[in-house]
């Protein structure tokens, strides 16, 4: 089962009701939380093997275990503000192995502001990691991945396809997504955790939209890595859109709005995003115009598959 799929699935059989506002189905679950802040809560899990290799540092995968985390919160145009860690790791690591998963999970917190408050520990074949964290959001600055509409433009931040090399330490988008919701309307958004091709078709799902983006445009990284050995029934360009770890923000804006974000967004915030599409009717699905201009179906395939 593909998990565009599971989560559909699941998401109809946990209905939600106040005080959750949105439950499975997005970055974060948002909760009723004071009169002008949604709490935000998100928990993401870390395995070795599929996200770090033995190799990695201890280091590194707590600072991965953490930005992960943060990186979702963005998403949500929220702050993140406090965390439980959890590890299981094979006995025979050592506790010195566990304080520099702390380590690194703590640097990265201190750079945003989070407070570790608690977690758990425990034995396991490979080393795993997950982490809760808690934030919050003004009302009026929740982003969502639902609300795309015809006719908006969509954009990236950063550049893409060189996830694998920057995915230990990466900065989360914490900034640059609070200055896009603080002076922007912003109608969706999501950060690109399993490539573009999957991620974009979460928004297009969530939204009851379909969306359309152009080779020409996709701003990719300098050191993007050739492609791997892939399948036949993929291309060499199919697997560059299913390439994650990237964790930069795809969002969508209105026309006038996207007006503003281009005029304005470098001036005021040295933001670096690129308009990359724009949004459709769903019937016409997610395509990709080759620069040839060919369209093709853009299928959700992704870092993570069920």
């Amino acid at each position: 089962m593909k998990e565009l799929e599971f989560v559909r699935r699941i998401a109809h059989k946990f209905k939600v009701k106040k005080p959750v506002i949105h439950g499975i189905g997005d970055d974060c679950a948002v909760l009723q939380y004071t009169k002008e802040k949604y709490m935000l809560l998100t928990c993401d899990m870390i395995i070795e093997g599929t996200h770090f290799t033995k190799k990695t540092s201890p280091y590194r995968i707590g600072w991965k275990a953490m930005a992960v985390n943060i990186s979702d919160i963005a998403s949500m145009g929220g702050v993140a503000k406090y965390a439980l860690v959890s590890a299981g790791v094979p006995r025979g690591k050592g506790v010195k192995f566990l304080k520099e998963i702390v380590n690194g999970a703590d640097a990265i917190s201190k750079k945003f502001g989070v407070k570790i408050i608690g977690g758990d520990t425990n034995a396991s074949d490979k080393t795993v990691l997950n982490v809760t964290l808690l934030g919050e959001v003004e009302k009026k600055y929740l982003a969502t991945r639902s609300g795309a509409k015809i006719g908006d433009l969509i954009f990236v931040t950063g550049t893409l396809g060189d996830g694998e090399t920057r995915h230990l330490d990466f900065l989360p988008r914490i900034k640059e997504a609070r200055a896009l919701v603080t002076n922007f309307k912003i109608s969706s958004m999501i950060d690109l955790s399993d490539g573009l091709a999957m991620d974009l078709n979460r928004v297009a799902e969530a939204s009851n939209v379909g969306a359309r983006i152009y080779r020409s445009l996709i701003p990719l990284a300098e050191n993007a890595p050739p492609p791997r050995k892939i399948p036949p029934r993929m291309t060499q360009i199919d697997e560059f859109f299913s390439r994650g770890e990237d964790f930069e923000l795809l969002f969508t804006a209105s026309p006038r709005e996207s007006k503003k974000i281009i005029e304005q967004i470098g001036e005021k915030n040295n933001l670096p995003v690129t308009m990359i599409g724009e949004v459709v009717k769903k019937r016409s699905g997610v395509k990709l115009v080759e620069e040839n201009g060919r369209v093709k179906p853009l299928k959700p395939v992704g870092f993570k598959q069920l």
